[in-house]
């Protein structure tokens, strides 16, 4: 018993000189119990955070999730998202990369954006 409680004393003492030259080196707050500064309001920071968080990771693993399409996986966020790929202008249906900036920005065909340009 003896020997457990010297390796215990020593411990402690150990701790205590290690906790001293922290607090000299940084300060009192660097071996102030993290307790010590949270408050009602923290907590429910905390909370709302916590939940914003949650409900964000379920939005993410539900977009994530695949749907079998006639023998295809295709992600569900591929089936909710509606891009409007006609032009607002010629009333075109457009396939071609070089549109998707012109579709995206302004609502209109590279070849609508063009003729718009010129005039």
């Amino acid at each position: 018993m003896k020997a457990r409680e010297l390796k215990l004393n020593k411990d402690i003492n150990y701790i205590q000189a290690l906790e001293k030259a922290v607090r000299e080196k940084y300060g009192d707050i660097a071996t102030m119990n993290p307790k010590h500064f949270w408050d009602e309001n923290k907590e429910k920071e905390y909370i709302e955070e916590t939940k914003k968080a949650v409900k964000k990771e379920y939005i993410s693993k539900d977009s994530k999730e695949k749907v079998e399409i006639d023998g295809i996986m295709v992600s569900k966020r591929v089936l909710t998202n509606s891009i409007d790929r006609t032009c607002k202008h010629c009333g075109s249906y457009s396939f071609k990369k070089e549109d998707d900036l012109y579709l995206n920005k302004y609502k209109c065909c590279y070849k609508c954006y063009v003729i718009k340009e010129e005039k």
